[in-house]
C-alpha cells in the first residue's frame, strides 16, 4: 500500500509567475515522494473522448494492466482519456497534472481528494511534471495539447535532455497520418535523421503498450 503524501494545494495566483512556478514545482515533488521508487507511465490523450466510445475503453484497460504490472500512471487530471485511464489504474495508483484552464479540465472523480493530485497555473512547470518521472509515454487521439505533449517529449529526448523512454502513439487510423506527413516532409527535406523515427512506436491494443515498455526495459537492463 503506498503511503499518502502531503496535500499540494493551488498556489495563489497574485504571486509572480516566477515565484508560482516554483513553488509549485516544490509541491509537486512532495507528492512524487511517496511513490519516488515507482514506475510510472504517463498517459495523454482528449478530454473531450466520451466514456461510450472505445477508446475510452481501451485507456481504462490499459490503466488497469499497467497498475498490475506495478507501473503508477500520470494524467492531465482531466476526463476523457485522463479519467479512463485513472479509473483503470485505481486511485490509489493514479497521478494527476491539471491546469486551470476557461474550460473542460476539472479534477476527474478519481483524483478528487486525492493527495498526488496537483493543479498549475501555468503550462511550463506542468510539462516539468509529467516528463521529469515518467518512464514511458502513451499517447491516445487528442487534440492539441496532446500534439504538443507528443513533440516536447521527442524534442527533450533527440537533444538528450532527458534519457530515452519509450513514445507510444495508439491508433494507427488516427497517427498514421502525422507519421507519414514526418517522413514525406521533415525526414525527405532532411530535417529530422531516420534513427529519430525510431523513437516512435504505434499500436493498436492496451496488450501491446504494456509488452512494449516491458521489451524496452528488459532491453535497457
Amino acid at each position: 500500500v503506498i503511503a499518502a503524501p502531503p496535500s499540494s494545494p493551488l498556489v495563489s495566483i497574485s504571486m509572480p509567475p516566477r515565484t508560482i512556478g516554483c513553488s509549485q514545482l516544490r509541491n509537486c515533488r512532495s507528492s512524487w515522494a511517496s511513490a519516488s521508487t515507482r514506475s510510472k507511465v504517463t498517459v495523454f490523450g482528449s478530454a473531450r473522448t466520451r466514456p461510450d466510445a472505445p477508446l475510452y475503453q481501451m485507456a481504462t484497460d490499459l490503466g488497469k494492466k499497467l497498475a498490475e504490472a506495478g507501473f503508477m500512471v500520470i494524467t492531465g487530471g482531466g476526463p476523457g482519456i485522463m479519467q479512463a485511464a485513472n479509473e483503470g489504474a485505481g486511485s490509489q495508483y493514479s497521478f494527476g497534472v491539471n491546469i486551470r484552464l476557461p474550460f473542460e479540465q476539472k479534477p476527474n472523480p478519481v483524483l478528487v481528494g486525492n493527495p498526488r493530485h496537483i493543479t498549475y497555473k501555468y503550462f511550463f512547470n506542468r510539462k516539468v511534471a509529467f516528463l521529469k518521472e515518467s518512464d514511458a509515454v502513451v499517447l491516445f487521439p487528442g487534440g492539441f495539447g496532446t500534439l504538443d505533449e507528443l513533440f516536447e517529449a521527442l524534442t527533450l529526448i533527440q537533444t538528450e535532455k532527458i534519457g530515452q523512454f519509450p513514445i507510444i502513439l495508439v491508433g494507427s487510423e488516427f497517427w498514421e497520418g502525422l507519421l507519414d506527413w514526418i517522413k514525406s516532409k521533415m525526414l525527405e527535406a532532411g530535417n529530422i535523421k531516420a534513427e529519430d523515427l525510431d523513437l516512435l512506436r504505434l499500436v493498436d491494443t492496451a496488450e501491446e503498450v504494456v509488452t512494449l515498455i516491458d521489451s524496452f526495459y528488459k532491453g535497457h537492463m
